[in-house]
């Protein structure tokens, strides 16, 4: 999975968080916080994955960090 593949999937998750509150399902406690656990999922998910690119390119450009 990459990073941009991550922010698509949190995207879909926030979309499906104000629909659900659009159909009336905020009231839904069980089902609310779920998705509020997967968004944090996703999110340290695409947080994780796009640092780790963002590292990556980093190095092929410049060498890797020592010292």
């Amino acid at each position: 999975m990459t990073a941009t593949d991550a922010r698509t999937e949190l995207r879909r998750l926030e979309a499906e968080r104000l629909e659900a509150a659009r159909m009336g399902l905020d009231a839904n406690d069980r089902y609310m916080d779920s998705l509020r656990r997967d968004i944090e999922a996703s999110t340290a998910a695409y947080v994780g994955l796009a640092v780790t690119e963002i590292a990556t390119i980093r190095a092929q450009l410049s060498g890797p960090q020592v010292g």
